[in-house]
């Protein structure tokens, strides 16, 4: 049972120190995205599409 605590309480430490170092990088280097074009969005015409009868 102390094994089983031991090696969660480790990997949750780790796991604790790893999201904090991943907050603090993110934090400092917001990436913005310059140059790029949204996409397009088309229209679905559902009313006019046509439909082939099943046999």
């Amino acid at each position: 049972m102390l094994t089983f605590f031991t090696i969660l309480f480790s990997i949750l430490g780790l796991n604790i120190i790893l999201m904090i170092l991943s907050l603090r990088n993110s934090n400092k280097n917001p990436k913005k995205k310059e140059g790029t074009t949204p996409s397009k969005v088309y229209p679905i015409d559902i009313i006019s599409s046509k439909y082939k009868k099943a046999v």
